[in-house]
């Protein structure tokens, strides 16, 4: 039965709020306050929703009635009345705007790099957050990711191709456009800044050669050079270390403790068959398939002088998981410019490298094999270099092979290097903070 304009007038209040029904769907909601007010229920797509069209006596039982007429009509033509799905848009939409307002480049980089992460080495997830940290939230992480634009990522990225970290400036664009790629697939942003700017940077130069001096008397006096220098003591030892091993920088970088085998850290003997240092699969610069093969580790024979490098910094860093870490951070490596800067502190920019040890290494041991005609000594220090064969299959059985002559190479090369040197342990006395 419908409702009248005096029966509506007449509801009185009670203990518990109830309903008084006209029809189609429309009633009075008599609250226990005393309040008011019409209300109608429908159902779309099954599922059941309310609509108010406000209190009485504002709204008369008439408008109230044609408020529903024009819901029902919504209804027939398969609209919501309610304007849900319309408000919840609106939200989401206001949601993304104020998340996009206050969302710190930092906070979406750091985001960013969370997600991203667990596809990466621990050593390489280490470089990207701290070349962000270093070269790019000192100017953009504390402005909002949405008020960034295309000039400020290049004054940024500039500043770093201005202290000559060319392909740095480059990595780190790619970086910040990841950042931001990431953000607009969800809705937080519109525009990448950092997609703007590529042809901006300046061009890398020509690959060649690593810089590399070859001669072992010229290559000594980079070591004493560096050594002489006011760099702190675990970079100094990782130079030495480097250059004793053969090995890429990112190695020693990331060397820990529970890689190094057969040294005994309380007796100061050096066992000459057993010191190792087994360089996982996964940290081993291969080709993406072979990354977690154990197959593809890399195994290194250690030298007297490489063992005395461990022995010593073992003193400084032997409660650590890494031998060589940064000098902020503990439990971070070694920035991956460290040694690189004090070289050229020291007088060997363009000159010497890092990387430039293996071509030290390669030249000199390749050199005396030649002149002293030590058949198959080639594939031996192919094999010390980590270099990979075409064929990966022999690969897998050769990463032992030749274990006795790798040693023996290894020691040659040390001793032709190491000639004249102090001992590691010198190198920590009077200690100096540096890079």
């Amino acid at each position: 039965m419908a409702l009248t304009d005096a029966a509506v007038k007449k509801a009185e209040v009670r203990e518990k709020p109830y309903k008084m029904a006209d029809s189609g769907g429309l009633y009075l909601y008599v609250a226990p306050s005393g309040l008011k007010s019409w209300r109608m229920k429908f159902k779309v797509g099954g599922q059941e929703k309310l609509l108010t069209f406000g209190t009485y006596p504002d709204v008369k039982l008439s408008q109230a009635r044609d408020q529903r007429d024009e819901a029902r009509r919504k209804l027939r033509g398969g609209i919501d009345p309610s304007g849900a799905r319309k408000r919840a848009e609106e939200e989401r939409a206001a949601a993304r705007a104020e998340q996009a307002r206050l969302l710190t480049f930092e906070e979406a980089a750091r985001r960013w790099w969370d997600m991203q992460r667990g596809r990466w080495t621990p050593v390489h997830s280490e470089d990207v957050i701290t070349s962000l940290v270093r070269d790019v939230f000192p100017t953009l992480g504390a402005r909002a990711l949405v008020a960034i634009k295309a000039p400020d990522v290049l004054a940024t990225l500039r500043a770093v191709e201005n202290r000559g970290s060319i392909e740095t400036a480059k990595r780190l664009r790619q970086r910040i456009s990841a950042v931001y790629d990431m953000h607009i697939s969800e809705g937080v942003t519109e525009i990448n800044p950092a997609a703007a700017v590529g042809n901006a940077l300046k061009p890398l130069p020509k690959k060649g050669r690593q810089p590399a001096i070859t001669d072992p008397d010229e290559a000594r006096q980079v070591l004493l050079d560096a050594e002489a220098s006011g760099a702190s003591p675990i970079t100094k030892l990782a130079s030495r270390f480097l250059a004793l091993t053969q090995s890429r920088p990112g190695m020693v970088r990331g060397v820990s403790w529970d890689e190094i085998e057969g040294v005994d850290w309380d007796d100061r003997r050096y066992g000459p068959d057993l010191a190792m240092w087994r360089v996982p699969a996964a940290r081993m610069k291969l080709v993406m398939d072979l990354k977690d093969e154990e197959a593809f580790e890399h195994l290194i024979p250690l030298c007297w002088q490489a063992v005395d490098v461990l022995r010593t910094i073992h003193r400084l860093t032997g409660r650590n998981r890494l031998i060589f870490p940064g000098q902020r951070h503990s439990h971070r490596p070694l920035s991956e410019n460290a040694i690189g800067y004090l070289y050229n502190r020291v007088g060997y920019h363009g000159r010497h490298v890092p990387h430039g040890w293996r071509s030290s290494f390669s030249t000199t041991m390749n050199g005396l094999a030649v002149r002293q005609k030590r058949m198959g000594d080639e594939k031996v220090i192919e094999l010390m270099l980590a270099h990979v064969p075409q064929n990966k299959v022999k690969a897998a059985y050769d990463r032992a092979g030749h274990m006795e002559r790798r040693r023996e190479l290894s020691q040659e090369w040390a001793d032709l290097l190491m000639r004249g040197m102090k001992p590691a342990a010198a190198l920590i006395e009077g200690r100096r903070r540096g890079a």
